[in-house]
């Protein structure tokens, strides 16, 4: 099959698109390559697909005059966030998507340098952005904006939240405070190894007296300065009435400062300058690199409100008005037109199409929604305009609710990891005392020893690797997880699911896609279709049971059904015309079931109608099996995990799926309580997990060891599960499961290597085998390889 010439993909529509480059007709597979790259070689620009290393982005359904539509950019309200305006000079810092290699950054700056009224455009390949300065009075934002768009790649303002801007004004003092004590340690080391070559040779008291007091004045701001950090944390610990591994580095900087500064001004004993600049580099280095990880590692989730656009197209008087999204307010009405990005969270009330959600769920492929679905701010209309009517804003939008709860999964702690805590303040405060104990034993044995061995006993056992074992290593696996779409909801799922041996999954919407829809229908009574649907509908009303949607369009507000009764997992009742209805499982509808013409092996699940305890319909449910279903099943089975079916259908559709799907423990008819109980028994010998709809199964999945429920959208701040599937893929869990164990194996990785560098180094160390500076480059060596370690994680291939 022809690959196109721009994005490399197959071309499924011959030759019918086509550009001329370098006068050969190059076949492209949809009018969006396209016109992409017709815009490059109008331009004068055709080097670009002689020097490009990676093959352009797919351009499918991208049409100009309807994408680039990017004249709010212009709002002043807009721009007053995101535009720093000096003089008739504007700039901004665009995100722009698409850029895979060099050869895309050379294209971007020679198509936007030829604008007029553009002074300056800097394009960054690795961090996919760019800085552009123009004049306001010769060209506008949207032109530039525009001008990107016509060669292959969009560009938006780059927004910065408050939190980012404080994490910024916070590394850049960090990276002056790690500046400063690397630049004082390289000169305070020059004095040292001409102090130390003083023991072998003569060297004048007054030269080296010199040598000491400058390196105290180097010295100074290293420890005035850069180990602030240490000091607050010591006090803040020490005022809380724990001991906390600040303690032991700040003891460490102050006490051998103090003491040099004692041996400077009185010109004897010895001076630690260079081991107190180093010690407070080397920590400051490897707290740099533990911060550079959690900032790689939950940048994916950190950037999902990014995606949220700045405007919005409200509908007032029948007009469209693009207004700026914060100014949105609940129930009012938005079109979001093809391409575009759904301004806030809403339910269609008008139109058709299908909507990419992959900033959500991780998958790529678009999912049809219709009147009355929701849809999620962030997300991208791919077909058709929609008219949306917005339900929330802001905090309450679920983008909003996904970052609190990848937050919260990111600040929990697995047992390993409290444990590890807690070993880490005895294990400070167990240093303490050995310094101490050391320092008055050496004291009795070489008086002149005494200081820097201590020195170093509190330097090289600094607990600092045993603090980072764990954190790096959640915060890596959390951010994997947000790729997945999986949300975790509560503490010690990634010490639970390497555990699971049995798993056990309800039916519909689990196994099944839950979409419901309506099969044949049998009447037994003297009565219409048209009527027993309708009589259906006003009885399950109100509920959100994939069922009760089945029959939802066929309501009839004519058909009074008063004192409305639902019974979970057996159906509902109500009253009609003074007599009991009820729609439900076979066994709830009727008392005697015998001389009944029902097949009890039918492959559909049938759902049935009675009034005063006389059958009058049934109705055949139709519902797809998910695509994963099978591989998911085989994959468990393939790590010896048991699968069993619990569900509180009764019809020959489960044992139907069952076999379908290989699985040989069924249980069904259950109700939410025995579903409970059977969770209970198989958790006497066995780590279980559960799958459920996260809604109706809230007792269930509480009850199970690790509970799972399918991504429903609102639903995810009220349900019970420990880990939420966004994406209704059911083989993300077994992702889950590698993903855990291999967390798990990263963290003993860490604690092995924390807790045996300090068995190692501890004896070493009293016994005065080891120097202050080699401490404190061992000590800080330790908590790059941890760091370095858990980064691992992110290379993950899954």
């Amino acid at each position: 099959m022809t690959p196109c010439f721009h994005c490399n993909e197959p071309v499924l529509t011959g030759d019918k698109f086509s550009t001329t480059i370098d006068g050969q007709a190059q076949v492209m597979c949809c009018p969006g390559c396209q016109a992409v790259s017709q815009a490059i070689i109008d331009s004068g620009l055709s080097n670009y697909y002689r020097f490009r290393s990676e093959p352009g982005n797919r351009q499918t359904a991208l049409v100009p005059d309807a994408l680039n539509q990017f004249s709010a950019y212009d709002l002043p309200e807009v721009q007053q966030d995101l535009v720093h305006r000096q003089g008739d000079l504007d700039s901004i810092s665009l995100t722009i998507d698409g850029i895979t290699c060099a050869a895309c950054a050379w294209l971007i700056e020679h198509k936007v340098k030829t604008l007029s009224g553009v002074t300056q455009i800097a394009v960054n390949s690795t961090t996919q952005r760019a800085m552009v300065s123009w004049q306001a009075d010769t060209i506008a934002l949207s032109t530039i904006l525009k001008q990107i768009s016509d060669i292959g790649y969009q560009a938006a303002p780059y927004q910065v939240d408050d939190q980012e801007k404080l994490s910024k004004s916070e590394g850049r003092k960090f990276l002056l405070r790690l500046g400063l004590a690397g630049f004082a340690t390289m000169q305070v080391m020059m004095f040292a190894f001409a102090l130390y070559s003083g023991y072998f040779t003569d060297l004048d008291v007054e030269l080296r007296d010199y040598f000491r007091w400058v390196s105290m004045i180097f010295a100074a701001p290293v420890v005035f300065y850069s180990a602030q950090p240490f000091y607050f944390s010591a006090i803040r610990s020490l005022l809380s009435g724990k001991l906390n591994m600040d303690l032991s580095v700040s003891i460490a900087i102050a006490g051998a400062y103090i003491a040099s500064c004692i041996a400077t001004i009185n010109g004897t004993g010895e001076v630690y300058f260079e081991s107190v600049s180093m010690f407070t580099f080397f920590l400051l280095l490897g707290r740099y690199f533990e911060q550079q990880a959690k900032q790689k590692a939950s940048v994916s989730s950190s950037n999902l409100h990014k995606l949220i656009p700045v405007t919005a197209h409200i509908i007032q008087d029948k007009q469209v008005v693009e207004i700026a999204a914060k100014k949105l307010k609940v129930d009012d009405i938005i079109l979001v037109r093809p391409g575009d990005i759904v301004a806030a969270d809403g339910d269609i009330i008008s139109g058709l199409s299908s909507i990419n959600e992959s900033m959500l769920t991780g998958e790529q492929m678009p999912v049809t929604k219709q009147i009355g679905q929701k849809v999620f701010a962030g997300t991208i209309n791919i077909d058709q305009p929609l008219e949306v009517r917005v339900k929330a804003l802001g905090q309450d939008q679920l983008v909003a609710e996904i970052i609190r709860l990848q937050e919260f999964a990111s600040n929990n702690k697995p047992n390993i990891a409290l444990l590890a805590d807690r070993l880490a303040r005895y294990f400070s405060a167990t240093i303490l005392t050995i310094a101490t104990l050391t320092y008055f034993i050496w004291l009795q044995i070489s008086p002149d020893d005494a200081f820097w061995i201590t020195l170093s006993v509190l330097v090289a056992t600094c607990p600092c690797a045993l603090a980072l074992a764990t954190p790096t290593a959640v915060t890596c696996a959390t951010a994997i997880f947000t790729k997945l779409g999986i949300i975790t909801r509560k503490s010690g799922v990634f010490e639970k699911l390497p555990q699971i041996n049995h798993v056990v999954f309800d039916k519909t919407g689990t196994l099944t896609c839950g979409q419901l829809s309506l099969g044949s229908v049998q009447l037994f009574a003297d009565i219409n279709q048209e009527t027993a649907l309708s009589l259906v509908a006003n009885l399950e009303q109100g509920s959100i049971h994939p069922i009760a949607q089945v029959f939802t369009p066929y309501s009839d507000k004519m058909l009074l059904v008063t004192n409305i009764n639902h019974q979970v997992g057996k159906g509902v009742q109500g009253i009609y015309q003074q007599q009991i209805i009820k729609v439900g499982s076979l066994a709830f509808c009727l008392q005697n079931t015998d001389n009944l013409n029902i097949d009890p092996h039918s492959q559909h699940q049938h759902v049935y109608l009675s009034l005063a305890d006389k059958l009058i319909a049934s109705f055949e449910l139709n519902d797809l099996i998910r695509p994963d279903s099978e591989q998911v099943i085989k994959a468990l089975k393939d790590q010896s995990i048991m699968v069993s079916m619990a569900t509180g259908d009764s019809s020959g559709h489960v044992k139907f799926l069952a076999d379908k799907l290989h699985i040989t423990d069924i249980h069904s008819g259950m109700s939410p309580e025995s579903k409970l109980n059977l969770i209970n028994s198989l958790q006497r010998d066995k780590h279980v997990a559960m799958f459920g709809d996260g809604i109706n199964d809230a007792p269930v999945l509480a009850g199970a060891n690790i509970s799972v429920a399918m991504g429903s959208g609102s639903a995810i701040a009220k349900n019970s599960a420990d880990l939420i599937l966004l994406g209704d893929h059911l083989s993300r869990f077994n992702d889950a499961i590698t993903v855990a164990k291999y967390t798990n194996k990263i963290i003993k990785q860490n604690l092995a290597w924390a807790f045996g560098y300090n068995v190692i180094i501890l004896p070493l160390a009293v016994t005065g085998h080891v120097v202050p500076y080699i401490a404190a480059i061992g000590m800080s060596l330790s908590s790059i390889i941890v760091v370095s370690n858990s980064l691992r994680l992110l290379r993950l291939k899954l």
